[in-house]
């Protein structure tokens, strides 16, 4: 046996900026050391095991010469699937083990199942356009599974396989990745959703590994003389709050530790004796680490008496699924914006849903989310409807959007029977940069537009149209320290809430000739991450909730509408694997109604604005999800 002593380091390398030298008790007390067995393993690929329950004594899981294998400590074969593969990785639950490999004859990736001593059939995903350098899976809060791909030249990708572990029938992909070239490692810590991908001659980033995360990296590791690294970032073991990552050319192993949302480098162990080792796997034993180390002759086991410091694990939010996405608006880019729902009084499946696209105009979709009207109109933003407007001798339903073009109300008639919108006019208003928009039904019937301004401005107008003709009075003015957009107003209690985007959502007297004085619901901190974008209200039987987009943590927050305003929890909009419909992030407008519109909208529906539209990628759009998945994940009345 060789013993190999670690000399602690006394830099440090972190996402946010540097630290001091880690507390970790192992390491303080003693200089931890790795003992490499003698043993050879012909594999060119290996990973640990956790315990199997339908596996006894399975140890490893390694590619041998012609098949793929699980072996016991001894070395003894367990399962195998015949065929050449190179590159693995899996994730394990207690009824199997999914694994996904490259098919060396094929050049695809491949997913399959072992279940009981049973290998399931191999799923493909598509040919790629580039050779495929590396593969990892991870594994979401929803147990959604992914696998990353690494390829040639900066090329990679994210696709939905499995749910459950179980592979789906038809993989999809969820978004196109622009990585490091000369990359060719990746693991991904699933407690964090954290993806590592190395670079091989610059360090080691990391990427959100979230299917709604947005496409940005961290350095975690660089080369010297602006890291520790001497020579190549290759494999990498990812352990809760832990990473290890072999720098090849050198024969060394760095350890890493994570610590209130920095990494801390807690040392390097040299590997003297490997060929250029090139790749990890780690699983935590009572006195430290158990390792598999591989060079270029196969792969050794070791031990590392260091064990990395445990942080808590956050509080998991519960998640909903979409079970119908609309089409995608017309315009590129950051366009959907605001949505609305129009009930149909007499025939509530035939219900409509509108929606801004904030560079050209307004649209509306049906309840199975295919766009029905389109009306080029100009860059609206925000938009609201309330029913029982009288638009000369004839009642119809109103939809008043700002007009960002025009710093205007853009005012449409919804006819009652078909949902068909048609364009009543324009209300200029003073605004210099209108912004957000909703309205409000008073006791006497009257419909109220309130429209804000990027400065923080309200303006209040009572709408009127029994001439034949839209017009507006200006009956209110108050003003926000700073930017407000989304609102909502509670017409049973004349009550009114606003979102300061920055700082909290406040209540106030809706009424046109009310004080204007503001009351906090919720602030910023805890649950409610900048910005605040849409608002939205529901009826419940017994409360009524009000419903805020939390867009910096892509999450939406529930709290009780009635002072004092208490929080109820909050919730996020995930894949929904089943039906190929991807999650909600990064929303601007929600609106939610508790109306029953049949099916599986019996208990209302919820509707938000997608700001990252996945799965594939395309055009921003709108999700709609059933209040009865919302009420069930929050204990909601």
């Amino acid at each position: 046996m060789r013993m190999f002593n670690l000399s602690l380091l006394g830099l440090c390398v972190a996402l946010a900026g540097c630290q001091g030298t880690p507390t970790n008790k192992a390491s303080a007390s003693a200089a931890p050391v790795v003992t490499i067995s003698e043993t050879l393993i012909a594999s060119e690929s290996t990973q640990w095991l956790a315990p199997l329950a339908f596996m006894p004594g399975a140890e490893r899981l390694q590619i041998g010469a012609k098949a793929l294998q699980v072996v016991d400590r001894n070395g003894q074969v367990l399962s195998q699937l015949p065929g050449r593969y190179e590159t693995l990785d899996h994730r394990a639950d207690d009824r199997g083990l999914l694994v996904a490999t490259l098919d060396k004859k094929r050049q695809q990736a491949m997913l399959v199942r072992l279940q009981g001593a049973a290998w399931s059939s191999a799923h493909y995903l598509p040919k790629t356009r580039y050779a495929i350098e590396g593969l990892c899976l991870f594994r979401d809060s929803a147990r959604n599974d992914y696998l990353f791909l690494v390829g040639e030249e900066g090329v990679g990708e994210q696709w939905l396989v499995a749910e459950n572990g179980q592979p789906l029938a038809e993989a999809r992909q969820v978004r196109a990745l622009s990585l490091p070239p000369e990359s060719s490692f990746c693991q991904v810590d699933d407690r964090s959703e954290s993806l590592y991908v190395n670079e091989e001659n610059v360090g080691v980033w990391r990427y959100q590994a979230g299917a709604e995360a947005a496409l940005l990296r961290e350095p975690v590791e660089l080369r010297a003389p602006f890291g520790a690294l001497t020579d190549a970032a290759a494999g990498m073991a990812v352990l809760p709050d832990a990473l290890l990552l072999v720098d090849s050319g050198a024969a060394n192993l760095h350890l890493y530790q994570r610590s209130a949302e920095q990494w801390q480098r807690a040392g390097v162990v040299n590997l003297d004796g490997l060929a250029e080792p090139e790749q990890v796997s780690a699983r935590t034993t009572a006195s430290g680490l158990e390792l598999l180390l591989v060079d270029d002759n196969g792969a050794r086991t070791a031990t590392l008496n260091w064990t990395p410091q445990r942080t808590p694990q956050a509080s998991a939010i519960p998640h909903v699924v979409p079970l119908v996405q609309t089409d995608g608006v017309p315009s590129l880019g950051d366009a959907a914006d605001d949505p609305a729902i129009w009930v149909n009084t007499l025939h509530p499946e035939r219900s409509r849903v509108l929606g801004t696209d904030k560079k050209g105009g307004l649209l509306a979709y049906d309840l199975a989310g295919k766009q029905v009207q389109n009306l080029r109109v100009g860059r609206l933003n925000n938009v609201d409807i309330r029913p029982g407007f009288q638009l000369g001798n004839r009642q119809v339903d109103l939809a008043v959007a700002s007009n960002r073009d025009h710093n205007s109300l853009h005012l449409f008639a919804i006819d009652q029977a078909s949902g068909e919108l048609s364009d009543i006019g324009q209300l200029a208003t003073p605004l210099e940069e209108i912004y957000g928009l909703c309205l409000f039904k008073d006791r006497q019937g009257a419909i109220h537009a309130i429209a804000n301004d990027k400065d923080g401005t309200f303006l209040q107008y009572r709408l009127a149209g029994n001439s034949g003709k839209a017009t507006g009075q200006l009956v209110r003015r108050f003003k926000t320290e700073t930017q407000p957009e989304g609102c909502v107003a509670d017409d049973r209690n004349e009550r009114l809430y606003i979102g300061e985007e920055d700082v909290a959502v406040w209540a106030l007297d809706a009424r046109g000739d009310a004080q204007t004085s503001l009351e906090k619901v919720i602030a910023i901190g805890g649950p409610l991450k900048d910005d605040i974008e849409g608002l939205g209200l529901y009826h419940g039987k017994q409360r009524d909730y009000l419903v805020i987009s939390s867009q910096g943590n892509d999450s939406y927050v529930v709290v009780e509408a009635q002072a004092p305003y208490r929080l109820r929890g909050s919730f996020r909009v995930a894949v929904n694997a089943a039906l190929g419909i991807d999650g909600a992030s990064e929303t601007d407008g929600l609106e939610v109604t508790s109306a029953n519109l049949g099916g599986p909208w019996s208990a209302g529906m919820l509707v938000v604005q997608d700001g990252r539209k996945r799965m594939p990628e395309g055009n921003q759009n709108y999700k709609y999800v059933p209040w009865s998945a919302v009420a069930d994940a929050l204990g909601l009345q």
